[in-house]
């Protein structure tokens, strides 16, 4: 047996004994049948494994789960002698295993490596629940990662690209949270504005890989290069159940309503379109993150509010705050469960408030008072347009109200009477 391939096993179960092992990446494999494996330490019913992931050619991947009591250098050296090129990335750092056509082996930072693993040890023993990596639903290692350009052939995740995988596998957490909400075995999905479509591919290997359900998915954006290019990737994963259209959300039609309805960053009123689309649908979920908030930004009119107004910076906050909180009361009224969630880091993107959904399955009685105001902020049958002058109104009527002491919801149906 080689050599090279043998001092690199026990590295790994050295790294595994030392709760460090991030992953194993094993490539160029001698089978063609296969593209490449993945080895990482899982906790599966309680117990800690060692789990081997394995992808095919046909875009199906495998799965082969090993007790770490019957781990062995010997185990772990059989199952690497049929691969060309093995990267062992560890939280001590990493090294690299490569067999070239000549059979000649070479092991690259293995002695460093080595080297602080064993002087972790004392380390390790006190900060070991203080210092784990942080366990994502994705490793990199996917396949359609790799074919977006999030990450390389071996699984690492680009440098460049490090913000967008956390931000893809905060938006998988999310659903997941919300994952009993949904149907089961079963799905139909919708991205509205889906752009590069990263959460489309995301949530679709989500459900049909990962939760093994019977998928339909449909990501519908304006621009026919972006819709052109995310079909050629879905095809060339074989996500079958995946498909990209070009068109407005508006002017879409479907057969089968979804129960989930996605959306990240679609600008300004581009939001309210997927929300009213989604309540149109009855959507189980919602979960849509707003891009910019131009429009009442540009339009708001109110004088009372001219302390915050003058200064541009505030006056964008208020605007951003209000819409989203508009938005989120108009989805009440529709007989949804609201939240703002925070998305991702606000100092990696400002862009990171998720509004999230979800239909209630029992009717809720909603008090007349507030009843009367929800259906007032938002009354029936409003283009975005006429959406914004009403949120103009509404801020004016609030105002009003609170300075001569009524009831708030008294005043907005007067309003829309008046300006109607």
């Amino acid at each position: 047996m080689n050599n090279q391939i043998t001092r690199l096993a026990e590295i790994i179960i050295l790294s595994i004994k030392k709760n460090m092992l991030r992953k194993a990446v094993f490539s160029k494999p001698a089978d063609r049948s296969l593209c490449r494996a993945v080895m990482s330490q899982k906790t599966v019913g309680g117990k800690a494994i060692l789990q081997i992931e394995y992808f095919h050619a046909d875009n199906k991947a495998t799965h082969r789960n090993i007790p770490l009591s019957e781990l062995s250098p010997e185990l772990i050296s059989q199952m690497a002698e049929g691969f060309s090129q093995i990267n062992v990335i560890t939280d001590m750092g990493e090294c690299e295993y490569k067999l070239s056509k000549k059979a000649s082996a070479v092991l690259l930072g293995a002695d460093k490596l080595d080297r602080k693993l064993n002087e972790s040890q004392a380390k390790q023993a006190t900060t070991a629940s203080n210092n784990r990596e942080k366990r994502y639903i994705l490793d990199g290692s996917e396949p359609f990662l790799f074919a977006l350009g999030v990450a390389d052939k071996n699984g690492r995740v680009f440098d460049k690209k490090q913000s967008k995988f956390r931000q893809i596998n905060r938006f998988l957490e999310l659903v997941r949270d919300v994952e009993d909400k949904l149907p089961t075995e079963k799905i139909r999905i919708c991205d509205l504005c889906c752009g590069k479509s990263y959460l489309s591919f995301a949530v679709y290997h989500y459900f049909a890989n990962i939760k093994k359900y019977d998928v339909t998915m449909t990501g519908i954006d304006l621009k026919p290069d972006v819709t052109e290019y995310c079909s050629n990737v879905a095809k060339g994963l074989g996500f079958d159940g995946l498909e990209f259209i070009c068109g407005d959300i508006n002017d879409y039609q479907t057969d089968t309503v979804p129960s989930l309805v996605i959306s990240l960053h679609a600008c300004d009123i581009a939001t309210d379109i997927v929300l009213k689309k989604a309540i149109e649908w009855n959507a189980d979920v919602i979960l849509s993150t707003p891009c910019c908030h131009h429009e009442l930004n540009h339009s708001i009119d109110c004088s009372a509010l001219s302390f915050i107004t003058d200064y541009s910076m505030l006056r964008q906050k208020l605007c951003d705050a209000a819409t989203d909180a508009l938005r989120l009361k108009h989805l009440e009224a529709h007989g949804y469960s609201t939240a703002a969630l925070e998305l991702i880091d606000p100092d990696e993107t400002p862009k990171n408030i998720m509004l999230r959904a979800i239909r209630k399955r029992i009717s809720t009685k909603i008090p007349q008072p507030q009843k009367r105001l929800l259906t007032s902020i938002f009354p029936p049958r409003l283009s975005c347009a006429e959406m914004r002058i009403w949120i103009n109104f509404i801020f004016k009527g609030l105002l009003y109200d609170i300075s001569q002491r009524k009831k708030i919801y008294t005043r907005l149906p007067r309003l829309r009477l008046r300006q109607g």
